[in-house]
């Protein structure tokens, strides 16, 4: 009879060196990335987007099932070549497609996503849990932004903003000022996705994914029409709000005007209070490093990451204006 001891020993190496072959696979298919080399910045094609022209949706599309994750209407839909998208409606849908342009446009990582002031869609129910005025009749949908991760890319999980493989970074630091500059004051980890390939030798990307709290105010008010896409605001708030010998503090993200107060939940309102430090202390070398990036850009560049989000002409200027003038803040460091 053999004793269990007698094949500790074996087992015990054999199951270490599977650990250890694993682990090497891991190490290889799964290096963390934040922020990669965006090359010539002057070529990339900000009215497209990550996603490029040849990877927009194959119209039409159906409806597959409603998504009530998040606070905007949105809902799952398949295109005729079986891809699945998100369709977001309201209020961020416009915002979130300049933002993630931008972001994308100097080397962080972006969902795919296009605009679309009309889109029909296929089998789409009379009516939605949320949005019920958004969605027109017989399936005609305005205003509709629809997003994918990048190709052969999935959801691996989210990472949070103190702890994660980049925290004190350059590209994090960069990232930082980012989430000024475009305004985005919603800063939940559940809206930082981890992206994962199968494929061997693929990082695994780490992004926000979700900006569409973007181009408006910088910090959240009571009311989300004033929060979210409003221009006014956005043109009137200066980016920087102190410059110190080594550092630089911006005027993002705002907490909640003390008068507002009660119109909160405190667990929102606390959460506000924890991640103000995201716009404080930003080493003033790193923030004179996303200028330098920011600086390539072209006004015909910045404005077509808001022509692809369906702004008006006036918008377009406007904010494409807006964009620049904090770039030139950034610059002048």
């Amino acid at each position: 009879m053999i004793r269990p001891r007698t094949l500790a020993l074996p087992v015990t190496v054999l199951l270490l060196s599977i650990q250890f072959s694993l682990g090497q696979d891991r190490g290889i298919a799964t290096t963390p990335i934040l922020w990669t080399d965006p090359g010539d910045i002057r070529s990339r094609d900000l009215f497209w987007g990550s996603g490029g022209e040849d990877h927009q949706p194959a119209l039409p599309v159906e409806f597959l099932s409603e998504d009530l994750k998040g606070t905007s209407p949105k809902f799952e839909v398949r295109d005729t070549e079986g891809k699945k998208w998100t369709a977001k409606l309201g209020l961020e849908a416009k915002p979130e497609t300049a933002a993630a342009r931008l972001l994308w446009a100097i080397g962080y990582s972006a969902n795919e996503n296009y605009f679309f002031t009309d889109l029909r869609i296929k089998g789409m129910p009379a009516s939605l849990h949320r949005g019920r005025n958004l969605a027109g009749r017989g399936g005609d949908v305005p205003n509709v932004r629809l997003q994918r991760h990048p190709s052969h890319y999935k959801h691996g999980g989210n990472w949070n903003w103190r702890h994660n493989p980049f925290y004190g970074t350059r590209e994090f630091n960069g990232l930082r000022v980012m989430m000024g500059l475009i305004a985005n004051w919603d800063l939940k980890d559940e809206n930082n996705a981890i992206l994962e390939n199968e494929q061997p030798g693929s990082p695994k990307l780490y992004e926000v994914s979700d900006v569409g709290t973007s181009m408006g105010t910088p910090g959240k008010s009571y009311n989300d029409r004033v929060s979210k896409g409003n221009l006014a605001v956005y043109r009137r708030t200066r980016l920087i709000s102190h410059v110190h010998d080594d550092y630089i503090d911006l005027n993002f993200p705002k907490r909640p005007a003390l008068n507002e107060l009660f119109e909160f939940e405190w667990g929102f309102f606390f959460h506000q209070l924890s991640i103000r430090w995201v716009g404080k202390h930003i080493p003033r070398r790193d923030a004179k490093w996303i200028a330098s990036l920011l600086s390539q850009l072209t006004p015909k560049q910045i404005g077509d990451a808001f022509r692809a989000a369906g702004y008006s002409p006036d918008d377009v200027e406007a904010y494409s204006q807006a964009v620049l003038e904090r770039i030139g803040e950034l610059s002048r460091l």
